[in-house]
């Protein structure tokens, strides 16, 4: 049974840095990735990481500024969130997939992933 199980989300002062982290249950996954929806907003990508750990998309609003890495033996994915904005303010989801794909653009839509966390509040103070 896949399980994914996000930790980290709190306060954050605008500037400042959070790491959450998404602890995965089951086989190891081709791709995981973090998306993230504002109220009143659909989910937006923001990172993910698929096929090895070198192999990264950002969304352009986080690049930069956010890192997204994975430990294969936890089978755990990491975002490191550095200079956060108010604008960052979100419900954090982590996901997962364990299909394979060459599209370029594969891995950046919430329809490329097929597991999902329950999410993690973080809320930046400006």
């Amino acid at each position: 049974q896949v399980q994914l199980v996000e930790s980290g989300g709190g306060l954050v002062q605008a500037g400042g840095s959070r790491r959450l982290s998404c602890a995965a249950s089951g086989r190891t996954f081709s791709a995981m990735g973090w998306f993230r929806q504002a109220p009143g907003k659909e989910r937006e990508f923001v990172a993910s990481s698929y096929w090895g750990p070198t192999n990264t998309h950002y969304a352009d609003s986080v690049k930069d500024r956010f890192t997204i890495s994975r430990d294969s033996a936890k089978n755990t994915v990491y975002l490191q969130m550095d200079r956060v904005k108010p604008e960052d303010t979100a419900v954090y989801y982590c996901a997962a997939t364990f299909v394979i794909s060459t599209d370029i653009r594969y891995y950046t839509r919430p329809r490329d992933f097929d597991y999902w966390g329950q999410g993690t509040q973080v809320t930046v103070s400006s």
